[in-house]
């Protein structure tokens, strides 16, 4: 009986191991399907309503009428231009951001004396809707570039310097002790046990903070500037040209599709671990 239940072990253990990898590859495709298979109806759920009710594309045009449009303007250059400007602005305050958010985010996890000094500032300053800082900033500025960069950066900067100081302080205290234990300096446990530790956190506010630059990105753009896609949505609103307004839209749409699956990307490279332990 015992050879038996030997010889059965080596033949499942193998196949188990195989499987493992199939059915993980099988559930991303099934997830991938499902995200395009939703994409595909609701579009072609509009493009039915828009027909059998006839709407009038000032009101809601067809995604026919949009996708022509936007080969249009993709074709006359006004929407790569215009979406190249928008990326710049939106990646150089977010990175912007990102170098000062997680440096103050540490220093408060790591400095009593900073936490107090900075815990008032930003309790005061999160709260405050950053785009009612836009008609000072111009005011201070002008409506060049200096105003989009400021505001980018100010929005995209508190969540996070919240998550950083958050995941920081949250890192499990074992394995602070652990590293002590085994002779590890404050600088090191600091460096290379706790900010480790707190990577899905500080990336959970990379993503928010994303959002938000995208959100006050064009929203600057619609207010004061030249270009972008803020300014084509205006733009084309201001004399009622509603196709080009959903053919801009339509690209926001996708980039921020691009951004989210970068910030996966971006997960599962150097915080891997922690989302592995969340889907078990």
């Amino acid at each position: 009986m015992t050879a038996r239940i030997v010889h059965r072990d080596d033949e499942i253990g193998p196949a188990t191991a195989e499987t493992v990898p199939d059915t993980a590859a099988r559930s991303r495709r099934r997830a991938r399907a499902t995200q395009i298979g939703t994409i595909l109806a609701v579009l072609l759920m509009w493009e039915a309503v828009v027909q059998m009710f006839d709407v009038k594309p000032i009101f809601l045009p067809s995604v026919s009428l949009v996708l022509t449009t936007l080969w249009a303007m993709i074709w006359d250059g006004t929407l790569p231009w215009n979406s190249l400007v928008t990326v710049l602005r939106i990646l150089t305050g977010f990175l912007a951001a990102v170098v000062a958010g997680v440096a103050i985010g540490m220093a408060m996890a790591f400095s009593r004396t900073i936490q107090n000094m900075c815990d008032p500032l930003i309790a005061a300053l999160y709260p405050l809707p950053k785009i009612t800082l836009i008609p000072l900033l111009i005011i201070w500025l002008g409506s060049g570039e200096a105003y989009k960069f400021i505001v980018i950066a100010f929005t995209a900067f508190f969540p996070i310097v919240i998550n950083t100081y958050i995941g920081l302080r949250q890192v499990d205290q074992d394995l602070i002790k652990a590293a002590r234990d085994l002779g590890a300096d404050e600088r090191r446990i600091q460096l290379e046990v706790m900010l480790p530790a707190a990577l899905p956190s500080i990336f959970a506010g990379f993503r928010l903070a994303m959002g938000v630059a995208i959100i006050l990105t064009v929203a600057a753009e619609m207010i004061a500037s030249q270009d972008g896609l803020g300014r084509v949505l205006i733009e084309a609103g201001a004399i009622l040209e509603t196709e080009k307004v959903f053919a801009a839209l339509f690209v926001m749409g996708i980039l921020g599709i691009v951004v989210t699956k970068i910030q996966d990307w971006l997960d599962g490279r150097f915080a891997g671990w922690a989302f592995d332990v969340r889907e078990r």
